[in-house]
Parts: C-alpha cells; structure tokens; sequence
C-alpha cells in the first residue's frame, strides 16, 4: 500500500527528468555535499505536502544552518532534485544527520530516483543528532542519481524533524570508524526470572524438526479443529474452504477412535519430547458421523439445495461459498447438513479417551487444552452453525460448562483461554465489533478480556477449583503485509523488524490501522499489557500466545524478527507460545529457533534464567541474555538489524568473565547453517565484538572451573525424584550423581510424582527439601525418597452374594458375610479385581475402575487411593403358565420365562424321559419342549423345573 501511494505521490512530472540531466564528471574523489550550510547549487528543492526551511537555525548539526522538515499530509515528502546527476562509481554511500525534539519516532523511507521498491527505511531519534549512512545498494544501485526523497512512511502527519549536512560520500574514503554500534549491557544481578521453555512451542510442527529443537510444546489448533470429531478423525474446514466436512490425516477406519489424527499428533509429541495441546470445542457442534469420507463431501451451502451462489468448489461444484452473486450472505441455512450438536460428555468422552491411551495430564499425557479457537469469529468462520455475533455472557458460560468439565476428567491438565483473535477481541465481544456497544456498557463498561478474567477468578472463589490457567490471546502483527507474508521489500522489512516492539514498548505506537481506533494513535505493549489484567483482576493466571506469526521466515529478515520475538518473549516473561504456520526445516525462520534450542547440533541452547541486557539503541541492535541452569553458562544473544556491519562493546556486570568467549553465528553469508566462529578472548568485564549485517549471534561464557572437589550424591528409598544445585550440574550414571564442588552449593530435592523425600543425609545444613553445602570438600551426601502408597478399597452391596479377589490377593472376602476390605497398593502399580457370583446371583462393578469387563475390575494405575464397589444382586423369576395337559397323541409347548437380569443363568430340566427340555439359560428366554405320543394305558403327569419353578405337564392316555 505504501509502495502505490509513493508512486503516485511522485508522478507525474519526476520520471520524465531522469534522463535530461548531464552526468558530472567522474574524476571526482571528494565527499559531494548536497545540502551543508546550504543547499548545493546544483540542487533543487521540489517537496510536496511539506513545510520546507533551507535555513533553520536551530537546531543544526555544524555551521548556521540546518534543513526542518515537516510533513503536512500522509506520505508528504522531502523532494531534492540534482540538475546534474551524480555519477555513483565514484560514490558509493548517501550520509546525513537527524535530528527531533522530545518526540522523535518519526517513520521515514529514503528513496532514490522514485524506486520506492528499494526504498530505505529510518527511524528519527529523539533528543539527539544522530548520523545515517545508506549504502547505495541498499538503495537499489542506481547508476546515477538525480532525485533523493525523504517520504513519510507512516502514511500520517508527523512533527517536525531536522537534517544537516547531507552529502554523498566517496568510495576512495576510509569507510566508517568501526566502532559505531550502540552499547550492550549486560547485568547479571538484575531483572533475574526464568524463561519458561514453553516459549519455543509451535502450531503443528515437522517431526524431524521438532525433534532437532528439542521442542517443548506443540498445538493441535485453527480454525477446523473446532468441529474436529475425534471419534471419526474428520473436520469441517469452515470458511477458509467451502464448509466441507474432510477427513484429517492418513487413518483406518476400522481403529477409531483410536490412531485418529489427533491421536497420531499426540503420538508425534510423545516421540519428540514434545507437550500437546489440545484444542476442544466449545461450539456445541461436531462434524456429523455419517458424513462421506471422500469426494462429494457433505457442505454447508449446497448448490443443489440453496442454489447458485458466488463461487464453488473446483472439485467439488455443488458446495458453494454461502454467498448470492452480488456477495450478501446466505442465511439460514440447516446446520445439521454438515454437524451434529454435542455437549460437555463428548469432550469429556475424550479426554477419557485420551487418559486411556496416553496416561493423565500429570503422568506425561497431553498437558494442555484450549478452550476453542477464536470464539469471537464465529460468525464468520463458523457461521452454518453460529450465525450469530458471540457476546461476553456466551463465552463466560460456555466457559463455566466446558472447561469444568476438562477439569472433571483430568484435574492435572492445563487449560487455556479465551483464545480470543486479536486487538479488538481483547476489549469488545463480536456482538459489539471494534468499539463500545450494548455488550460493552451492560459489562460494566470493562474489556472483554479483564472481564472474563474477573469471571473465571469469581468461579475459583464461588467452586473452590480453578478452571482458567493460562490467559491465551492471538497476536499477528497488523502492520501491512507483515504477518504471515513474504519478506518483501527493504521497507517492509523494517517495518516488519520495528513491529517486534508492538509486545513490550511503552512508547512503540503501532503502526497500522490498530492506532486509528485512538486519538494519537495507539501503544499495544501486549505482554505488559496482559500482565497488568492479570495481576488485577485474576493473580496467578500465566499468560499464553498460542498464535502469532511475523512473517518472512522464507528469509533472513523473517530469521531476526523471529529471534527478536523469542528474545522478547523469554525477556517479558511470557509462559507460553507457539507460532502459525511454522518454518519448514531449512528456512532460515527455523534458525532462530535453532540458535536458542540447538545451536551447536549437540541440543545446546539458550540460558534459561534471563538477566538484564539492555542495547543503546534496542531498533539497531537487539540483546538478550540469560544464564543456563546445567553449566551456569552466560549466554547472550546479539540482533543486528541494519545492512552495515557493525562493532559494538559489549560490558558485563556481576561475573567474573571467562578468558574466551564461544561465538556462534546465523547470517546471509550462509543461510543453511550456525556457523562457530573463532573463540573470542576476554579481559576484565567488557570487550568489543563485530556484528556483520542483518546477523544473529551468540555468545556462549562458561564459567572457569578450577580446585575442583568431588560430591557424591546418591539417591536412595523405595521412591524417586530429581536433585537440582542452585548453581552447576550434577552428571548421574544411575541413582548416582557426581559435582564438580568448587563454592558452596545448595542442592533441593524434588520428588517425583507419586513418590515422597523424606530426608537428607551428609549435608552441613538442611532446610526443608534443600541440602546446604557451605565448606569445599570431597563428600557423600544421600537423598531418601520413598514410593507412596495408596489404599484401595472394595465394597460390596446387594440382595445376591458374590466373593471378591484381588490379584495380590490381600483383599480376599465373600459377601454378604463380609461388606468391605481393603489393602495398600504401591503408587503406578496396576491391579484388578475378580468376582464370582454365588447362589444365582449376577455382579456389577462401579467406583474407581479403570476397565470392566464383565465380573473383573481392573485399575490400570493407583495413583491415589480408590474405592470400587460390587454389586451382588439376587436373580428372580417367574413363568407363564404354570401348567398344561395334552392328549395322548402328544405335542409341543413354550413356558415364557421372565428374569429380573439379563445376566442371571438358569436351566431347564425334567426327569421324564417322554419330555423333552433344553437346559441352559440366561436372561428372559422362552423354552420350548417336546411331549412324546404315549403308548400306554395309563395318564402320565410330570413336572419341568424352569429356573427354580416348577411347570406341571399332564397327558391323557
């Protein structure tokens, strides 16, 4: 957009002079000055839309003079115009100063003979005169120049601002001093907190990829999984293609539920290490099971049903986009073409399902689950189902019923919401668009998001369970042509890398339609932003960016915005992140997560407790450091964003700095790996580095290791857990761990689930789970854990009677002699139990059982103690009829028995050999029997003893 506005800001007259212009001579060595004290002669001034003064006295840069710049309208500029074109194989770089008043942030781009394609872009600095030198291939390598151009690019009227002493500088000068980067401080006593490692996550990564990054979490989200059918692995894809409903994923049919995709992505993350989230409907509609598994698919919008529409599927011609030709929407439609409605019992149906297979949230099943997938898009994305605008109420109540209900099937699991779009999501319900309406103003006037925080902590309050964890908010940049696009030209590259500060800069307006919702436009801070609603109105609740996407990731560009991202993420304490739409192995947006992940191949990574760094000019260069937990290595990581290369000194403050430095490098000069560089020598607490064009690098400072003495630490008990030191690492070979002691160390011991520390032995001091080391010697010290165990009890009710065995045989009775008994069971331990129903009666199990099959329980992990109960129920019956006569040619009969179970067992039988009865039963059965002819001369009578009754048979003779 910018791009066409410049053009056609420039037209007409300035194409036509590109050519009339002599070229001057090509002799010349010095620096040109275009504008020092004054303009050139040989330059004019032809501005547009600007206030224009040749001739400002202050502020200046050198002599008298200086240029004031002020743009009256959207993309205004600052037009020079040579008469004489400038010959650049004598120059080679375009150099001026800058300057603004209190303000500054001024967006400018730099353009050269109207190419805005290679248009240059500058941020004014505030306060201070600061030089920007341009190479003129960054300009686009004209091969003389006649015009210059200082354009907004912000596309609005901005405050004055100041240039001096603009010139054109010769290839035969000594380029640049090197040093002329901005400043890096580092402090490692400050601003300490850990960065939690679920800032790394992706959208549905690439396995190899994921596996490499040793990725900690990974989502199963979008649009389509909100009417994902887990039972029939099959979606609807919603208005991003035709409301169809399609299968997802290569599956077998005869296997489902089980090996559906979403089985198959958990399965993927279990291979990788990786956490799953998983996304949950909370629309009230799945896609409906009877649904075709292949071509034609059943649609939403079917042509042969609703009729013609604007466009239809190319393979698919009778599903329509729900829209007439003139482009007014499609109304009520019926929903269940496509859906079936489903309530709380069919998520909570899977995560059963889901707890069967993988284990709970609390013993390595999936961890997370979203409620939904942008709820205030609806209405669009969803609207064969959800025709209507999503209001506060719906998705507070919606949330009340759904997440309750995850938090019933599995109380360790995590959920996250209200996974809400974007911007004017976060303040307004879809009922109320992008500004205050009736939804707005019957809330309290309070944003949707603080309003729903405030909600879910009123449930904690009012329920005793907290069914919110994480706050979850989208965030793709709204900077034209930023998110999810190509890198695009050297403008938009910029913007795309100025855009990062749209998460955490108090003084970063945005720079897309976001700020005309505001009067002076509009600071989004989104990390603080979150932390300030969470912190007043639900304290605890982590906070989540489920999707984001900055774009470029095809090119070194979208490689340092990616890295700034999870900079700023680590910085700002987010808890948890995964990127749409990942890069694929070998793009250059997957070394940015390579070089906080696995920078060396060998699954080294970024620290994980971040420390104060802090850059001079953060637009320049970025800095990120952070300390590593297993090494207490320093790591730092270093952005330069600009084409220059540049050196900068790097200070250090709070560790005594290593004699080199670990360097590793992500760069244009090779784009297909991280590249180690020479080690780097250190002295004292700072030293200088230089930072090649638009680079990523990494410096790795570990710690001296010197006097060292051996700590023998074991791990001992029938139990399990984790020792950590503050400070180091312990390498294990088995329950046995050896550390390098070389300060006083503080070791704490952590029980694994399911397991219990009890005590420390060997330590100078203990507190609590934490072991104290404050002399520096050789010695053992042990940490004792002990398994838990658990109590299970069976009991026994009914009317029958039954004997209850358990496979370790420590409950062991008979009912209804005994009621109940109970043993002990060790945590994880699978057992079962086996009845036997005695005296006809039938059995049913309930309670805390894993699996029934028929009279055996079985409990597939013990976990936490569990009560079962059997049912012993008496079998009663009754017959009809009672008797019958029949002559002496004989015949046949039935006797309709009625059972009070379908489990109870019977039998049929008599004694007479003139009948015949067959003998086994269960349930309501009707017996059928035989009468033989009877040859003698006597009436014959006999009874048929039918599940305990008797049923008389006479015959004549």
């Amino acid at each position: 957009m910018q791009t066409l506005r410049s053009i056609r800001k420039l037209s007409p007259f300035i194409f036509l002079l590109l050519c009339l212009c002599p070229i001057s001579s090509l002799a010349a060595v010095s620096n040109l000055s275009i504008y020092g004290n004054s303009l050139n002669s040989d330059w004019s001034n032809w501005s547009w839309d600007s206030t224009i003064n040749l001739a400002n006295t202050t502020p200046v840069h050198s002599a008298s003079n200086s240029v004031s710049v002020k743009y009256t309208a959207a993309w205004a500029g600052l037009y020079l115009h040579a008469s004489v074109a400038v010959d650049t194989t004598v120059y080679d770089r375009l150099s001026f100063w800058m300057y603004s008043g209190n303000t500054g942030n001024q967006q400018i781009q730099i353009i050269a003979n109207s190419n805005s394609t290679n248009a240059y872009p500058v941020t004014v600095s505030a306060g201070t005169w600061t030089q920007v030198v341009i190479p003129l291939s960054a300009l686009g390598s004209p091969a003389v120049i006649t015009d210059l151009f200082w354009q907004d690019s912000k596309g609005a009227v901005q405050d004055v601002f100041y240039l001096d002493d603009i010139e054109f500088l010769s290839n035969a000068n000594t380029p640049p001093p090197a040093e002329n980067g901005p400043t890096l401080n580092i402090n490692m006593s400050a601003q300490r907190h850990t960065i939690s490692d679920d800032i790394y996550g992706m959208n549905f990564p690439d396995e190899t990829l994921a596996y490499e990054l040793r990725l900690p979490v990974a989502r199963w989200g979008g649009n389509a999984t909100t009417r994902y059918n887990w039972q029939t692995s099959m979606r609807n894809i919603t208005s991003d293609w035709f409301f169809e409903n399609v299968v997802i994923g290569t599956v077998d049919t005869a296997l489902l539920p089980n090996n559906s995709a979403s089985d198959q992505f958990i399965e993927q993350n279990l291979r990788t290490g990786t956490k799953s989230i998983i996304t949950v409907p909370l629309i009230g509609w799945t896609t409906k099971a009877s649904s075709p598994r292949t071509h034609p698919y059943d649609c939403a919008f079917k042509v042969s049903k609703y009729g013609q529409q604007q466009t239809t599927d190319f393979w698919d011609s009778n599903c329509g986009n729900g829209k007439y030709a003139n482009g007014s929407l499609l109304t009520g439609n019926d929903p269940t073409d496509t859906s079936a409605t489903i309530t709380t019992s069919f998520v909570s149906d899977w995560i059963n399902h889901l707890k069967s297979n993988y284990g709970t949230a609390a013993n390595q099943g999936v961890r997370y689950y979203n409620l939904d997938n942008e709820p205030m898009l609806w209405k669009s994305t969803h609207r064969d189902i959800h025709p209507n605008a999503v209001t506060y109420d719906e998705i507070g109540n919606l949330t009340y019923s759904y997440a309750a209900a995850i938090k019933a099937a599995d109380p360790s699991a995590k959920t996250l919401g209200p996974v809400v779009w974007g911007w004017c999501a976060y303040f307004y319900s879809a009922a109320d668009g992008c500004s205050a309406g009736t939804d707005y103003s019957s809330h309290g006037n309070k944003a949707f998001v603080a309003w729903y925080l405030e909600q879910m902590r009123a449930y904690e309050t009012q329920h005793n369970v907290r069914i919110l964890d994480y706050l979850d908010l989208h965030f793709y940049p709204q900077q034209t042509d930023v998110a999810l696009s190509t890198a695009g030209n050297a403008a938009r590259q910029a913007l795309r890398l100025r855009s990062t500060r749209s998460l955490w800069d108090n003084s970063y307006v945005d720079e897309s339609w976001i700020s005309d919702l505001q009067s002076g436009g509009t600071v989004t801070r989104l990390i603080p932003r979150m932390r300030d609603w969470v912190a007043t109105y639900y304290p605890g609740t982590k906070l989540a960016i489920t999707e984001y996407n900055w774009g470029g990731l095809e090119d070194i560009n979208g490689a340092l915005t990616q890295a700034d991202v999870l900079g700023i993420f680590g910085r700002e304490a987010l808890d948890l992140a995964t990127i749409w739409d990942p890069p694929t192995t070998m793009q250059p947006g997957a070394f940015a997560f390579r070089i906080y992940r696995n920078y060396d191949g060998s699954k080294n990574g970024f620290g994980d407790t971040s420390v104060q760094a802090s850059s001079a000019d953060q637009g320049v260069m970025s800095v990120y450091a952070a300390q590593r937990t297993k090494d207490n290595a320093l790591t730092v990581i270093v952005i330069n964003k600009t084409a220059n290369e540049l050196t900068s000194a790097l200070s250090i403050a709070g560790l005594t700095l290593p004699a080199t430095a670990e360097i590793y490098r992500y760069s244009a000069s090779n784009l297909n790996a991280i590249v180690k560089q020479a080690d780097k020598a250190v002295t004292g607490t700072s030293f200088s580095a230089a930072f090649p064009a638009n680079s990523i690098t990494l410096f790795v400072l570990k710690p001296e290791i010197s006097n060292n003495h051996t700590l023998t630490i074991s791990k001992t008990g029938t139990g399990s857990g984790t020792v950590t030191p503050d400070t180091g690492i312990i390498s294990w070979t088995g329950n046995t761990g050896i550390y390098n002691l070389i300060t006083p160390v503080t070791l704490t011991a952590t029980a694994a689930t399911g397991s219990t520390f009890n005590s420390w032995t060997g330590c100078d001091n203990t507190q609590g789970d934490s072991c104290i080391l404050t002399t520096v010697a050789s010695k053992s010290v042990a940490a004792q854990f002990t398994l838990n165990t658990h109590q299970l009890t069976a009991n026994a009710t009914g009317s029958g009677s039954a004997t209850i065995v358990s496979s370790t045989r420590g409950i062991n009775f008979s009912y209804p002699s005994v009621k109940t008994d109970a043993e002990s069971i060790s945590d994880g331990s699978a057992i079962s139990l086996s009845a036997s129903a005695l005296n006809g009666s039938v059995v049913t199990w309930s309670g805390d059982c894993s699996v029934i099959n028929g009279a055996l329980c079985s409990i597939i992990n013990m976990n936490t103690s569990k009560t079962v109960s059997l049912t012993a129920t008496a079998c009663t019956y009754s017959i009809n009829p009672k008797s019958k006569s029949f002559t002496r040619t004989g015949g046949s009969g039935t006797i309709a028995v009625t059972a009070s179970s379908t489990l109870c067992q019977w039998t049929a039988n008599s004694n007479a050999s003139w009948l015949t009865v067959p003998y086994n039963f269960i349930g309501s059965q009707t017996v059928s029997y035989t009468v033989e002819a009877n040859t003698r001369s006597r009436t014959r009578k006999t009874t048929i003893s039918v599940a305990g009754k008797s049923f008389t048979v006479t015959q004549g003779k």
